[in-house]
């Protein structure tokens, strides 16, 4: 630590205050104590050393030094003075730098401060599949056999559209579990779903174009639209998922149209056949594209299991995009895009320019993990644990909430909307409240996208949660929505039946 310095810097920003020298040194250590300038655990140098090294008398430094360890900032023991681990309950807390946005674009300033995910844990959190049943024996084993096999030359910068052996197994994969219809050159390797977005507004879309997005919506899609400068139209969701009516096309035409159609996000909703071959025709009509999130579409409950958009029609403007953070681990980071024929290769040669190229053990083990069957495998015994943990939630909110609320989305997916009828509940002070007992219950009405979005309650994720914790956290939920603050009784709760129902 150079004390010349820091005196000096100090000096210079209060010389209009006219403090003694002995002051002036106590309330310079003092604030870089506070400001973590001299972190806890600091040892300060000796009172003669810095006495010598400021040109100040010795009793000018024992004076600050005293001070600080009479208001607990340091402490002193046989070698010297050491700088505590926390500040008095008593000190003034320096106020914090003012709010500014000055050197921020406007696309910055216009975007939603996120909850930081890894810090969101507990009851209910969504997105959070059931980590402590992923085989990681058997994934560290085949991370050991890509690591061996690697080659020098693999060392190097690789294919930036990714590993030639996972993009080909997903390819597979896709057209037997998802009708997609593709082949290995239209699957592009990214670092997760959020980057598939940035991708596909930053390559499809031109500054002020205009996006549509599901409202309620996803906010990464907000944020990644925003981010790429685009003019975003919400578009309301019912029961059968994005509802555009025909004043949209004609008022607000997209380039792009964002749709989470296999179960909406937030609200679960899946949108109809009827509804999935319009959007292909009125999207082929108005020249757009259709970004088509099938972020957890594996796991599906109830009716048979749905085809996406992108293989319902031959050359469908559909940019799919899919992720093995639901079905495996977040922290994989791995996603993919699959594009449209006629656009993988210019997609190919700009991600050339600007994408990523590495983490070529960690593709080749998911390469293996796909071809394996492993994968397969895992998706089942997950299917059948997060229906019954679903079961077990259903069955707790009947018992617990049913005269207040009615369930959406449950028939796929890791989480289901809990939507309040029959009066007036504020969504996002009960998740506030939830959240101090360690329940992430995230309110449906922030969710939106654009203006209101005529949803009102509460995501629930159940796949992190055993089946026999359900009944308890449900009963610690439903203490807050009968609280006398919350309003009266209204409609009972129950399963929506287009969901049961709707075999598309």
């Amino acid at each position: 630590m150079d004390y010349a310095l820091l005196i000096s810097t100090y000096t210079d920003q209060h010389r209009h205050r006219g403090w003694p020298r002995q002051r002036l040194l106590h309330e310079c250590l003092r604030a870089a104590i506070r400001n973590g300038t001299l972190a806890a655990g600091t040892r300060l140098v000796a009172t003669r050393a810095l006495a010598a090294e400021l040109g100040v008398a010795r009793n000018t430094v024992l004076y600050a030094y005293e001070q600080l360890a009479s208001e607990g900032f340091v402490t002193t023991d046989r070698r010297g003075t050491v700088v505590v681990a926390m500040a008095p309950a008593h000190a003034v807390a320096e106020a914090p730098p003012p709010a500014t946005h000055a050197g921020l674009s406007r696309r910055m300033r216009d975007l939603r401060t996120p909850p930081d995910a890894a810090h969101m844990m507990g009851a209910f959190v969504t997105g959070v599949p059931a980590l402590d049943h992923f085989p990681l024996t058997l994934w560290r084993r085949m991370l050991e056999r890509a690591w061996r096999s690697l080659s020098a030359a693999q060392l190097n910068y690789a294919d930036a559209a990714g590993e030639a052996v996972l993009r080909d197994a997903i390819a597979d994969h896709l057209r037997a579990s998802r009708g997609v219809v593709c082949d290995a050159s239209q699957v592009f390797i990214t670092d997760g779903t959020q980057s598939s977005l940035d991708l596909c507004c930053r390559a499809f879309a031109d500054d002020g174009d205009t996006i549509w997005l599901e409202n309620p919506g996803y906010g990464g899609a907000l944020a990644a639209a925003r981010g790429a400068g685009l003019n975003v139209a919400g578009i309301d969701v019912d029961d059968d998922g994005i509802a555009p009516g025909a004043d949209d096309w004609l008022l607000r035409p997209p380039r792009l149209v964002y749709t989470t159609p296999s179960h909406q996000y937030p609200t679960g909703s899946v949108l109809s056949l009827r509804r999935r071959l319009a959007l292909i025709e009125s999207a082929r009509e108005a020249g757009a594209l259709v970004i088509e999130d099938d972020y957890d579409s594996e796991f599906r409950y109830d009716g048979a299991p749905l085809s996406a958009i992108q293989g319902l029609a031959p050359d469908a403007p559909v940019l799919y995009l899919g992720t093995f953070s639901k079905t495996m681990f977040p922290s994989l980071r791995l996603a993919f895009v699959v594009a449209p024929k006629a656009l993988a290769g210019p997609l190919a040669q700009m991600r050339a320019q600007s994408a990523s190229r590495g983490r070529v053990a960690e593709q080749l083990a998911l390469a293996e993990f796909l071809r394996s069957g492993q994968f397969a495998l895992h998706l089942r015994r997950m299917r059948r644990l997060y229906r019954q943990r679903r079961d077990a939630l259903i069955e707790a909110l009947q018992r617990h909430v049913g005269d207040i609320a009615q369930v959406h989305g449950a028939s796929a997916g890791m989480h289901l909307a809990l939507r309040f009828q029959g009066m007036v509940l504020d969504d996002a002070a009960i998740s506030a409240q939830a959240r101090e007992r360690s329940i992430v219950a995230h309110a449906l009405s922030v969710q939106r996208t654009q203006g209101a979005c005529g949803w009102n309650g509460l995501m629930l994720g159940y796949a992190q949660i055993p089946a026999e914790q359900m009944d308890g956290l449900v009963r610690t939920l439903a203490a807050l929505l009968h609280a006398p603050s919350s309003g009266a009784a209204g409609d009972g709760l129950r399963v929506h039946a287009a969901q049961q129902r709707r075999t598309t």
